[in-house]
């Protein structure tokens, strides 16, 4: 099956919605939020936030689709303070998408999208009882 990871477009908060609350009840210990607290906004919020996001050039909201079926996500953004350094976070790889090189495809876009940004140092968290995200992020260096 193709694999496809491009930038959300604004009118997608749905799926990004989904990809997003999936991956908080699928590994919950992986993000620094909570399913409790992100189910908890309105349609609203979430079509601002992704819309947002996708108008903002420091910004890069990713999915990545599998014969167009929405099976991960990823966010960059680049620091306010410092535009060298650039932030990963939101990865996630749907457990039926997993072992497809997904999550490296996602990795991969945002480290262009930081280079055409100047950006020196990408920071991300990564949680121990994940070993494949450590060893994708141990693998890009």
């Amino acid at each position: 099956m193709p694999i496809t990871v491009r930038r959300f477009a604004p009118d997608e908060w749905r799926a990004y919605r989904e990809l997003r609350l999936r991956a908080l009840v699928e590994s919950p210990e992986s993000f620094g939020s909570t399913h409790a607290r992100e189910v908890s906004r309105s349609d609203q919020e979430w079509e601002a936030r992704l819309r947002e996001g996708v108008k903002a050039e420091a910004q890069l909201p990713l999915v990545a689709l599998s014969d167009d079926v929405p099976v991960g996500l990823a966010w960059g953004r680049q620091d306010a303070n410092d535009a060298s350094v650039a932030h990963l976070f939101q990865v996630w790889v749907a457990p039926e998408a997993r072992a497809r090189g997904i999550g490296r495809l996602l990795l991969d876009a945002v480290i262009g999208w930081a280079k055409t940004r100047s950006v020196r140092a990408i920071r991300l968290g990564v949680t121990p009882s994940h070993p494949a995200a450590l060893r994708l992020y141990r693998r890009a260096g």
